[in-house]
C-alpha cells in the first residue's frame, strides 16, 4: 500500500470541478459524483496531470455499489484507489490490489460498534470518518484501530481541519476549495 502523504486531499463534486483541481497539483484526489460514461475521462485528465484518482464506488451513477461494479471499476477504469460504505466493495478493491478506503459514517456508538467490526474484518488500506468535525470521535478510532484515518464532512475552516490532524487523522478530505488552497 502506498502512503497518502498530503494533509488535505481535494474532492471534486461533479465533473466541472476536475480542471480546477488538477492545477493544484496535488498527488492524490477523489472524485465524488459522476456518471459511468464519464469515468475514463476523468482518468485520464487526472493522470495527465500526475494525479492519483479515488473514485468513490457508492455515487458513480450508472454503477452499482457491490462486487460486480467493483470488479469493473478496477479491472477497466484502473483508479488508484476507491473509497465506500460498501465493505464488499472494499474487500474486491483489496484483492485487486487498489487503494481501499472505507468510509464510515459516525451516528451513534452502535454505528460505531458495527464500523469496528467491518474494519476488522476488512482491514481496509484507510478509514475515512465523517462527520470530519468531531475530533474526539477521530481520535477514538485512530486509537481502536491502528489504521490510518482520514477525516471529511462538515469541514469548513481551516481550524476544523487542523482539529481533525491533531486528533490523529492522516489526511482530510474536502470538497471546499477554500481549503485546497489552506497550506496544510
Amino acid at each position: 500500500m502506498e502512503k497518502i502523504r498530503q494533509r488535505v486531499i481535494p474532492a471534486a463534486r461533479h465533473i466541472g470541478d476536475l480542471d480546477q483541481l488538477v492545477k493544484y497539483h496535488f498527488e492524490y484526489a477523489m472524485m465524488l459524483q459522476i456518471h459511468l460514461a464519464q469515468l475514463k475521462y476523468v482518468m485520464d485528465v487526472a493522470h495527465s496531470h500526475r494525479v492519483k484518482l479515488i473514485l468513490h464506488a457508492d455515487l458513480i451513477q450508472g454503477l452499482k455499489p457491490d462486487e460486480y461494479g467493483a470488479q469493473y471499476l478496477c479491472q477497466e477504469i484502473k483508479p488508484d484507489g476507491i473509497i465506500s460504505t460498501h465493505s464488499h466493495v472494499i474487500e474486491t478493491a483489496k484483492k485487486r490490489g487498489v487503494l481501499s478506503i472505507q468510509r464510515i459514517f459516525l451516528l451513534d456508538s452502535h454505528s460505531l460498534a458495527t464500523s469496528y467490526r467491518v474494519i476488522r474484518s476488512i482491514q481496509p488500506d484507510y478509514i475515512e470518518v465523517l462527520p470530519g468535525i468531531a475530533p474526539e470521535l477521530i481520535q477514538d478510532v485512530v486509537e481502536e484501530t491502528r489504521m490510518p484515518v482520514l477525516a471529511g464532512g462538515f469541514l469548513r475552516k481551516p481550524q476544523q481541519v487542523q482539529a481533525a490532524l491533531d486528533a490523529g487523522a492522516l489526511a482530510v478530505t474536502t470538497s471546499n476549495k477554500a481549503l485546497w488552497e489552506a497550506g496544510f
